[in-house]
């Protein structure tokens, strides 16, 4: 993939997406392209600050509640 450094932003932004699609919807190599063209985006811009909360998928009910750390020792 040595062409990305002619491409914007924002087409490869485009084309990363695309490919990503393509690779959740079974294409073999699909993961590896896009992967290539994230890599581009994020060396031309920079990682970016994540946010975990993102991150999480749990229901917004199970992200909320606090874990009960005692159930784990309590006797069955």
């Amino acid at each position: 993939m040595n062409t990305s450094h002619e491409w914007t932003d924002e087409a490869l932004g485009a084309m990363a997406a695309e490919w990503r699609r393509k690779a959740l919807k079974g294409e073999f190599h699909a993961r590896g392209i896009a992967h290539e063209l994230e890599a581009e985006l994020r060396r031309r811009a920079g990682a970016p600050f994540t946010n975990y909360d993102t991150l999480d998928m749990r229901p917004l009910a199970m992200r909320a509640a606090r874990a009960r750390w005692w159930q784990f020792w309590r006797a069955r």
